[in-house]
């Protein structure tokens, strides 16, 4: 509790810039606050959490923005071409291989992804907008779902 004391304290520093007595006291009493919450939020949950994702996140993050660029590109060559191009289309894609605890960042990256976006993720599948048909397509070959599944582990 003490590192996350410390952090918070210093994260609140860098973002106010101040070091009067008075604001550095609004800022550890903030602090104090947030992990009074965050331990009462532990009593009740009883369940203990991964704060991190390890080292796999070094090797997924470079690859989805290389993901990133090319649909950037794929989508504006779309919005600037014919929009007869365009095949708008409303899917639902299965995320049951996906570990559990992984299926958020799943959803996000599909999000972050550009011409795709995920409006909801409920009983292991994933509802996802596209600006175009290829996409969905895409999706459902599973090159993200594999990338994840392959970093953080198979479901259980």
């Amino acid at each position: 509790m003490a590192e996350w004391a410390l952090v918070l304290f210093i994260f609140w520093l860098l973002l106010s810039g101040f070091l009067e007595p008075l604001l550095l006291s609004f800022g550890a009493v903030s602090v104090i606050i947030v992990l009074y919450v965050l331990k009462r939020m532990d009593a009740v949950d009883e369940e203990r959490q991964e704060t991190g994702m390890g080292f796999q996140v070094i090797r997924y993050f470079p690859w989805l923005f290389v993901q990133i660029v090319k649909s950037s590109i794929q989508v504006t060559k779309l919005i600037w071409g014919s929009s007869e191009k365009r095949s708008p289309v409303l899917e639902k894609i299965s995320a049951q291989d996906v570990p559990i605890k992984s299926r958020v960042l799943y959803a996000n990256s599909i999000t972050l992804t550009p011409g795709t976006l995920s409006v909801d993720l409920e009983d292991g599948e994933v509802t996802v907008h596209a600006l175009q048909k290829s996409s969905i397509d895409e999706l459902k070959k599973g090159h993200m779902q594999n990338k994840i599944t392959g970093l953080w582990g198979k479901n259980k």
